[in-house]
């Protein structure tokens, strides 16, 4: 669990509703099921136009990092990549077979396949880089869908405050019906304002830089495996990879 995002999520509503409170208005008042529908179905349809459907379905699944990030332990990984390296040092490249059939990690069982395979170290590093650039550039346009959402909201709540008011010009000879209109147009507005500020535009920062995190990640495993298929000293090899996490 991400505590800062829990935090932040936590803080921006009680110091929202909170302000609200002592300005002597009611939380009541700022829940507009109508409102709330024009924003939240008018954006979602929007990105949607604008989204291809593998990148929406990324980035669906991909929002529940912000709250649960993939866990990444850079010293941990660095510590295993060394243990290879003595492996292959002493029953050589052969002899991390056994390894990368046990190894749960994808990318680092790719590399370690390939090193079993007798690749040419430029080889490994182009078809390792290829996979980390495809990675990286089909994750990032999934965080960027939350970026258009954060774009698209505050418009849709104009929208809804216009017709909020257009409802109030057509029903200003029966006053009963005035509240609900005005409420729906500053409510709408607030909605698509609040959404975009305080949801959408954060979620798009949180994903690309936990993309970036995963990247940096993936290219300490690359020179890891690179270090290894060079034959370079374990000590060596451990130092180099200190760089990434100190």
């Amino acid at each position: 669990m991400d505590i800062l995002s829990t935090i932040g999520i936590l803080l921006a509503l009680v110091a929202i509703l909170g302000g609200n409170v002592l300005e002597g208005g009611h939380v009541a008042s700022l829940v507009q099921l109508t409102a709330f529908v024009i924003v939240a179905g008018g954006t979602l349809g929007a990105v949607m136009v604008q989204t291809p459907i593998h990148t929406f379905v990324r980035a669906m699944k991909i929002a529940a990092w912000v709250l649960v990030p993939v866990r990444l332990n850079p010293r941990e990984a660095a510590e295993k990549i060394v243990n290879w390296s003595n492996i292959a040092r002493r029953e050589g490249l052969l002899g991390l077979e056994a390894v990368a059939e046990e190894e749960p990690d994808l990318f680092a069982r790719k590399g370690l396949q390939l090193l079993v395979d007798g690749s040419e170290p430029e080889v490994i590093r182009s078809i390792l880089e290829v996979e980390i650039d495809n990675k990286e550039h089909q994750d990032l346009q999934a965080a960027k869908v939350f970026e258009g959402m954060g774009g698209y909201s505050p418009t849709i709540g104009i929208i809804g405050a216009v017709m909020g008011l257009i409802h109030v010009m057509n029903n200003l000879a029966d006053p009963s019906k005035l509240g609900g209109g005005i409420a729906t147009a500053f409510v709408a507005t607030i909605y698509g304002v609040g959404f975009a500020n305080l949801l959408f535009l954060p979620m798009a920062n949180k994903l690309k830089s936990q993309v970036q995190s995963q990247t940096r990640f993936r290219e300490m495993v690359v020179e890891g495996v690179i270090s290894i298929a060079e034959g370079e000293n374990p000590r060596n090899i451990e130092t180099k990879l200190q760089g990434y996490y100190h």
